[in-house]
Formats: C-alpha cells, sequence, structure tokens
C-alpha cells in the first residue's frame, strides 16, 4: 500500500479497532442482563435463522455478482449483507436479554458435532467483525487490489457464519421451550 492509501484508510483504523473490539465486549455484558417483568421473545430465533441464511444467499449473489464485474451490484448487495448481520446481532442479543438459555438436548455423536458448529460459528462471529471492517474500508477507500486480498479471506468465514447460524437453529429449535 503507498503512503498515499495508507492515508485513506488510516482514517477509519481507529473506528475497526473500537467495533472489533466494542461489539463483542457489548454483547457479551448484555448476556448477562435479563430485562425483568418482558414476556421472553421467543419468536425471535426463527426470524433470525431467516436472516442468516438470507445473509448467505446475498453474500453468494454478491460474489457471482463481482466475478461478472457487476460492481454496484456487489456494492449495494455488501451493505445489504454488512445491515442483515446487525439486525441479526440486535434481535440475538434482545432475545437473550428475555429468554433463558435452551439447552441442546441432543446425545452421542450429534451433540458433539452441535458444539463443534455452535462453538466455531460463535468464535469467528467475533473474528469477522475486523475483517468485514477491514473489507470494506477498503472497498470505500478504493483501494480494490487490497480489498479483493481480504475478501478472499472475509467472504468464506462470513458465508461459514451466516450458514451454521441456521444449521445452529435447526438443530437446537427442538428443544426450546
Amino acid at each position: 500500500m503507498s503512503e498515499k492509501e495508507n492515508e485513506k484508510v488510516k482514517k477509519y483504523t481507529p473506528w475497526v479497532w473500537i467495533l472489533s473490539i466494542a461489539i463483542p465486549v457489548v454483547v457479551a455484558i448484555l448476556f448477562l442482563i435479563k430485562i425483568p417483568n418482558v414476556k421472553p421473545l421467543t419468536f425471535l430465533p426463527p426470524v433470525y435463522a431467516f436472516i442468516n441464511a438470507i445473509t448467505a444467499v446475498f453474500l453468494t449473489i454478491a460474489y457471482v455478482a463481482i466475478k461478472r464485474k457487476k460492481i454496484i451490484l456487489h456494492e449495494r448487495l455488501m451493505k445489504i449483507s454488512i445491515a442483515l448481520s446487525v439486525i441479526f446481532l440486535v434481535m440475538y442479543v434482545a432475545y437473550h436479554m428475555t429468554s433463558d438459555p435452551t439447552p441442546y438436548g441432543g446425545e452421542g455423536i450429534i451433540r458433539s458435532v452441535y458444539f463443534f458448529i455452535l462453538i466455531s460459528h460463535v468464535l469467528l462471529s467475533i473474528g469477522i467483525i475486523p475483517l468485514v471492517l477491514v473489507t470494506y474500508v477498503r472497498a470505500i477507500s478504493k483501494l480494490f487490489a487490497d480489498h479483493k486480498k481480504i475478501a478472499r479471506y472475509t467472504f468464506p468465514i462470513w458465508m461459514y457464519i451466516a450458514v451454521t447460524g441456521v444449521i445452529v437453529y435447526l438443530m437446537i429449535s427442538p428443544y426450546y421451550v
């Protein structure tokens, strides 16, 4: 990256750091808070699972769009994917602030598979935040070669998170109260 390009990105760097740290910390803190005297928002899990599914679809279409040099379509779909991820996170936190955790009831190997998927999903969800932000900053800074370099890692991880979010929901949904 040239000095001029570095200057374009530099103004966003503090925000990337702040958001990459603040989002997981705030989510963790909110998970410890239960809103008293509020009816559990039990309708949310299928909604946010659907949002994950739609995000995966939009990410796929955005990938195809950029391969076909449809830059405006790609840009719009990526912005929608980011917005959907934010909406998912708000709903996910709202659900957990109003509802008790649902224990997974599966047994045997399927239990191990569930927890492997869940743990990898959660850990990668934390790690994707700076990846998405850096990828986005490079795009809006018109540093497309650098954007492409990091997007090749961001895309499959984000796709994994979106798809495994749906899988986790499908696996635990029989155990919701």
